[in-house]
């Protein structure tokens, strides 16, 4: 037992000795020096080297024409072209350095230059701690990477990480663009940033603005996540979440999505969104809304989808499925809506239905025309089964009037003068000035004209050998009183913008914008090193030679 006890001890002793030579700092060894002098008077405990030292320690190799050696403490400070060589992983070169071989760090200043594989960097003075392999400056600072160029006024680099990280004012200046920020991190053989806080990417034709981004500076690639917008083009682009592809031309935006054409007047809303810039063309679903802005008179439109194209002057707005669209006189709902700017019409296609104040109007197809000069509605066309139906001002029935088309004309967006031709039918509550009814006409003939005055009907003309009969109230049933396929759809009218959506399209919106408020009270979190950035660095960094 004293055996084993005995030997237990000696292992733990020499294990301990291990640790402690482990632990003990290398010494600095001079390789190489013209001359050496020792003077205690003028440099106590120190040895003066000058012409062509070399010094080595762990690895890191000191060059420089004159060097103060205090071998107790185990530091130098070196003068007149110095360098610091890393293995070839780095060096770092100055008028003026010292270093400390117990801590293993090294200090330089005057016109320092500091270089790796990938990158440079030009400052005043650094500070570079060999063990956690950081190093950093407070001074000015350029660093120049792969045709970009970075200056700032501080900075600290990782080595190991080739990663630089600014927490004060920093600028980028790749071929393309120029990046602003105060806090970037910048992975030197990715090219890869990594924006927090108030950040700028500027190019010729685009402007970025984020407050947490990813951007990749060799394939101008950037992920925008916080209060993030592009311009470009007289276009701005905003969204909770934003990928934009320069050389493509292509962006998606994710979560309150909004898209700004101040040319052409038009916002789009939704919460997902693609942008094709050299097409011209944005995509927009999930709440998808265009504006097209008219003064005191803009007008709303919805569908599940969105697709706008065309460049200035002749965007044309196609909305698929259950597309609604509304102003302030002016509402309707189809299968899908196609608003052509240029030729200023816009088709209802499948099963549309129309509302111009009080008056429903219905066909196969429905078409607007406006005036681009006026920026109003000129005229209105319904193709196929037109009907036209509105409530009588005072009692329970209706006003209708059925043909096979109808062409109407607009005065003030407000609708005042309508045709209707081929086979036309009527049925028209007529009161007298008191607004006392006084009988019921039902008539058919070949073409029937109507004016409107303050919303209501005012005139209705009869053409070509009319059939027309006026009954007294009492002697014309009920089922007598509507025309064959008759529907009135009030309840279905559009008032108002809010009216463009569903109860489940609203609910769901809510959810989104609800989350989308409580993600931004949430503290700045530092985005996520991307796995590429860290593969590629990993992938293309040497060991470090010590």
């Amino acid at each position: 037992m004293k055996k084993v006890v005995f030997l237990l001890y000696c292992s733990l002793s020499i294990l301990s000795f291990t640790n402690l030579l482990a632990q003990t700092p290398k010494k600095i060894i001079i390789e190489h020096s013209d001359f050496a002098d020792i003077n205690q008077l003028q440099i106590p405990d120190a040895a003066l080297l000058t012409g062509n030292v070399r010094v080595n320690h762990d690895g890191a190799i000191l060059t420089c024409n004159k060097a103060y050696w205090f071998q107790k403490e185990n530091y130098i400070k070196a003068f007149g072209d110095v360098r610091i060589m890393q293995g070839d992983t780095l060096t770092l070169s100055g008028k003026y350095a010292e270093y400390n071989g117990n801590v293993k760090q090294a200090f330089a200043t005057g016109n320092v230059l500091m270089q790796s594989p990938e990158m440079s960097l030009v400052t005043d003075t650094i500070y570079f701690n060999r063990n956690s392999q950081e190093a950093y400056y407070k001074s000015f600072g350029t660093i120049t990477n792969k045709g970009n160029t970075l200056k700032s006024k501080s900075g600290k680099y990782f080595v190991n990480q080739k990663k630089y990280q600014f927490l004060t004012a920093v600028t980028i200046k790749t071929p393309e663009n120029t990046i602003k920020s105060n806090h970037l991190d910048y992975y030197t053989n990715s090219g890869h940033s990594y924006l927090f806080g108030p950040s700028t990417i500027d190019g010729k034709e685009t402007k970025i603005y984020t407050e947490n981004g990813f951007y990749d500076t060799k394939k101008d690639i950037a992920r925008l996540l916080r209060n993030s917008n592009i311009r470009y083009a007289n276009r701005l682009i905003e969204g909770d979440s934003i990928f934009y592809n320069k050389k493509k031309g292509f962006a998606t935006a994710t979560n309150n999505v909004k898209i700004t054409d101040s040319i052409n007047k038009i916002i789009v809303k939704g919460h997902y969104s693609e942008i094709y810039k050299f097409k011209d063309s944005v995509f927009v679903t999930k709440h998808a809304l265009a504006i097209s802005l008219v003064e005191k008179d803009s007008v709303y439109i919805h569908a599940k989808k969105l697709l706008i194209t065309g460049k200035e002057g002749n965007r044309i707005i196609r909305g698929f499925k259950d597309a609604r669209f509304y102003k302030l006189d002016l509402s309707g709902k189809c299968d899908s809506i196609h608003s052509n700017q240029k030729t200023a019409l816009t088709k209802l296609i499948g099963k549309p239905i129309l509302w111009n104040f009080d008056n429903q109007m219905t066909g196969d197809v429905i078409h607007l025309i406006g005036d681009n000069s006026t920026e109003k509605l000129d005229s209105l066309k319904v193709l196929t089964n037109a009907f036209i139906i509105s409530k009588d001002t005072l009692g329970t029935g209706y006003n209708q009037v059925k043909g096979i088309n109808l062409y109407g004309k607009f005065k003030d967006n407000s609708l005042e003068n309508v045709d209707i031709i081929k086979n036309t039918e009527v049925i028209y509550f007529m009161r007298n000035d008191n607004q006392e009814l006084i009988g019921i006409n039902k008539s058919v003939c070949s073409k029937i004209n109507m004016t409107f005055d303050k919303k209501k009907i005012e005139t209705l003309t009869l053409f070509e050998a009319p059939d027309s009969t006026i009954y007294p109230e009492k002697e014309l049933p009920e089922n007598a009183r509507k025309l064959r396929d008759f529907i009135w759809r009030g309840e279905e009218r559009i008032k108002s913008k809010e009216d463009l959506f569903t109860e489940e399209e609203i609910e769901i919106n809510n959810k989104i914008i609800e989350a989308s408020k409580a993600e931004k009270i949430k503290p700045d979190v530092p985005m996520k090193i991307r796995k590429e950035t860290l593969d590629y660095d990993k992938n293309n960094s040497k060991p470090e030679i010590k």
